[in-house]
């Protein structure tokens, strides 16, 4: 993988969002925990409701729009027919790092 140096975690607000402009569109990084980020789709599949204004709750996050739940590791909607699509993502030494290949491999949104 090609990590790719986005930010320090501590741009991230603890169960809060930032968004990571792509070449996949924009991304959301959600920090659920002291270090513990989870990179996936901003745009809800329902309605495009934008994830990075949701609620984050454990490792899931809540679509601000209708309530959709998705779950951060898998991007499954929990209890609708639904998915986002999640993205490798690490932290080392505080630095948020997301995997370069993942986030270049199609044209922008």
């Amino acid at each position: 993988m090609n990590w790719i140096d986005v930010g320090s975690i501590e741009d991230v607000p603890l169960r809060g969002a930032r968004l990571v402009k792509t070449p996949v569109g924009c991304i959301a990084l959600f920090r659920t925990d002291e270090t513990e980020v989870f990179a996936a789709s901003n745009s809800c599949p329902h309605k495009g409701g934008p994830l990075s204004e949701g609620i984050i709750h454990g490792q899931k996050v809540t679509c601000p729009l209708h309530n959709w739940v998705f779950d951060l590791n898998t991007g499954a909607a929990l209890g609708e027919d639904g998915q986002i699509e999640t993205f490798p993502v690490r932290v080392e030494a505080g630095r948020i790092l997301l995997d370069g290949h993942a986030v270049g491999k199609r044209s922008a949104a």
